[in-house]
């Protein structure tokens, strides 16, 4: 009780961080890109002709020249050292999804006996952090150490400072000896080759020859709960496993919306300033920040990159979120469901794909009908979802999201894909002859004079769907907050390159060089693939229990855990796809696959301890001293001759023995092992789980009858509304 009495003490006297910075003279968009080595930096420091040849390589991602390297390592150390760094580091993500970097300093000692900064290409180029302790699904053995680090020239270094100093970060992707992919960038990079590849095929059939690379982007949309620090380090729960394990609901929730695009406190707006104004200085076009539907609940949303960088800046927005809450008094939460009984936290993946030439190819224009390009586009990505449903749901398979996933907050784990009225009505038509018209936009009349009138999008949006079309992009609602959104962008770009090959070598076989044929090709195979794959389209509410019915009339797959879905990525069809698109290896496949496993067994084993740990030395604890109490005022009542109804200590004395037997039946399934790791994952999910959901069960009881002064974990109404 003494920790959340002076937690709530504490965070009463708690002020807005009062800024040092001169705002109003030093305007945070002019600050943008202060620290990143960009184009325009290297313009700047870097001789004409290694400058181009630079730029060459990331617009066209072609091969880099070796002989730019220590060119480029001179001006970047320069430019680094000017900015305060004394080290560098290669930054990389390995399968675990976290931030990983080795720091080394640029000071070499000389002959003299003093010291000189030094930074080569070849230093620039590759990295040697040591590859046996992060997970590698057996690709590598534990006393095989050695990894390479690889500089990715199409995504800038930046500066990272703290209090102390500054870095200078390299991102760079994570290879083993073997030249396998260790990590999260490497099958980005491939991938978005193999979509620019298929896509090219296209875009010459409609006549554009200029070649221009076709880059996947995405914008993604990261939800995020903040809490005071005081009441964090009260919650062991919360320290190990991101998430409360126990917790009675609050009386207020978020039953009256009144948190969802609220006012913003000025000390978490003092916390989001803060965050933007790093962020914009590290080059991340921060758009969008607002309250979320839950108590607590907030979101920040970039605007679209390439999917490569938009991948990078996603871990930057992560790592930022964090440490500048720690500085704001706060703890941010990037768990899909912090608090049960209120909405989970996701990062909706916006997607899309263009190039320079044609800009956004999923931007259907005013009359989509007679935009055939967008059209084949569109189409390919409906027979990619459907064909591929399950890996797209396997790649946000973890034990966090499977808390969120299916709730009335989220899209249920049938993956299904939302048009709108009006592209639905296109596609429709294509499947019953051919498309000659599209719904129109119209104008919105509010009825007040002194209110314009407003142009009206010809469909609404549909917040329940997991893959839902939003005007120009497609929007994969269902990632988890605490995810990286490289395996979402690795299949999407993988799936859809499958598609575009197969359209592109009907329309090559079709049309066989004569581009008056072109219209009637491009009409037949839309109208086969609606045929075949229409059956994914779905505009309804996902959220209902006669979808769940209509989905499995479809066919469609309904893979509700982490269990069930992550062997789908082992299955022999989806090997081969991506084998075929020289992403991922059926070894870096079968890795991912081992790995994803052992990182779902290990967050539930991890949990359950947490939860056996709290009930037997923070819940039984408090229970017997209630118990204790009543039974002690029920002994004087006795004997002073009152008659005392004593429900309150049977109830008690009940749920105190419900809890040991609990806590035993969890304590024999944590002690349970098994060699074989899809095994475990099924006992933990069929059984552990809902061990440990029995005991919270009990302890949410307890909590709820337990007088307030004895009971000693911060509650949900403290933890979201106090801050």
């Amino acid at each position: 009780m003494n920790a959340r009495v002076n937690a709530i003490s504490a965070i009463n006297k708690i002020k807005p961080i009062k800024t040092t910075i001169p705002y109003k003279e030093e305007n945070a968009i002019n600050q943008f890109g202060d620290n990143v080595f960009s184009m325009s930096v290297m313009m700047k420091r870097l001789p004409k002709d290694i400058y181009k040849s630079l730029k060459k390589t990331v617009e066209n991602y072609s091969t880099l020249d070796a002989s730019v390297a220590d060119v480029v390592a001179n001006a970047m150390k320069d430019w680094a050292i000017g900015k305060g760094a004394t080290h560098y580091a290669h930054v990389f993500f390995p399968l675990t999804g976290a931030t990983a970097e080795k720091h080394d300093s640029f000071l070499v000692p000389d002959l003299s006996g003093n010291a000189i900064a030094e930074f080569s290409g070849k230093t620039l180029i590759q990295g040697e952090p040591d590859a046996s302790s992060f997970p590698s699904g057996g690709l590598r053995q534990t006393f095989e150490a050695r990894g390479y680090t690889a500089w990715d020239v199409t995504s800038p270094a930046y500066i990272m400072e703290s209090p102390n100093g500054a870095t200078l970060c390299i991102p760079t992707a994570f290879i083993s000896w073997k030249g396998e992919a260790l990590d999260k960038k490497t099958p980005i990079l491939r991938s978005m080759q193999a979509l620019n590849t298929q896509a090219q095929r296209i875009l010459r059939l409609f006549g554009d020859t200029a070649g221009k690379i076709v880059s996947s982007t995405c914008g993604a949309e990261q939800e995020y709960f903040l809490i005071d620090k005081h009441f964090f380090s009260a919650r062991p729960d919360l320290q190990a496993a991101g998430r409360t394990l126990f917790g009675a609901p609050s009386p207020k929730g978020q039953q009256f919306d009144d948190h969802y695009f609220g006012a913003i406190t000025d000390r978490v707006l003092a916390f989001m300033f803060e965050v933007e104004r790093e962020l914009y200085r590290l080059g991340i076009p921060v758009k969008t920040r607002h309250n979320e539907v839950a108590p607590g609940q907030f979101e920040v949303a970039p605007v679209f990159e390439t999917a490569n960088l938009a991948t990078d800046h996603q871990q930057l927005i992560m790592v930022t979120l964090k440490k500048i809450a720690k500085k704001h008094g706060m703890e941010c939460l990037l768990h899909e469901k912090p608090f049960a009984g209120v909405n989970g936290s996701g990062k909706h993946c916006n997607y899309s794909f263009g190039n320079a030439t044609q800009g956004n190819l999923l931007d259907p224009g005013e009359t989509p009908h007679e935009n055939a390009q967008f059209l084949v586009f569109c189409a390919a990505i409906i027979r990619g979802v459907h064909k591929y449903a399950k890996v797209l749901r396997a790649v946000i398979a973890s034990a966090g999201n499977d808390h969120r996933l299916g709730a009335n907050e989220a899209p249920p784990a049938i993956i299904s894909i939302f048009l709108g009225d009006q592209l639905a009505d296109v596609f429709e038509q294509i499947k019953n002859g051919g498309a000659t018209c599209s719904k129109e936009c119209g104008v919105m009349k509010i009825g007040v004079d002194a209110l314009p009138d407003l142009p009206k999008d010809a469909g609404d949006r549909n917040r329940t769907s997991p893959f839902a079309f939003t005007g120009n992009r497609f929007e994969f609602r269902a990632v988890g907050s605490d995810q990286s959104v490289s395996g979402p962008l690795v299949a999407m770009n993988t799936i859809f390159a499958e598609s575009i090959d197969y359209i592109a070598t009907e329309l090559e076989n079709a049309t066989a060089g004569d581009p008056s044929k072109l219209h009637t090709a491009v009409q037949d195979v839309m109208k086969k693939i609606i045929d075949k794959h229409g059956a994914v389209i779905f505009n309804g509410d996902n959220y209902a229990e006669a979808w769940q019915e209509e989905a499995a009339k479809r066919g469609l797959p309904n893979l509700k855990t982490t269990p069930e879905a992550l062997p789908m990525l082992i299955e022999d069809d989806v090997i081969e796809l991506f084998s075929k698109y020289n992403v991922l290896s059926k070894d870096e496949m079968h890795s991912r696959y081992d790995t994803y496993l052992e990182q779902y067994n290990l967050k539930v084993e991890v949990e359950a301890k947490t939860v056996a740990e709290m009930a037997n030395t923070i819940v039984y604890p408090a229970a017997v001293r209630y118990q204790t109490e009543l039974a002690e005022a029920c002994l004087k009542m006795k004997q002073l001759g009152v008659e005392y109804e004593d429900t309150a200590l049977t109830e008690t004395a009940g749920l105190i023995k419900d809890l040991k037997a609990a806590i035993k039946t969890l304590e024999g399934l944590i002690a349970h092992e098994s060699e074989n790791a899809l095994e475990e994952a099924i006992t933990c999910c069929e059984q552990t789980l809902p061990a440990m959901l029995n005991i919270r069960t009990i302890t949410d009881k307890l909590e709820g009858i337990v007088a307030d002064d004895l009971w000693p974990l911060p509650t949900y109404q403290e933890m979201l509304f106090i801050r």
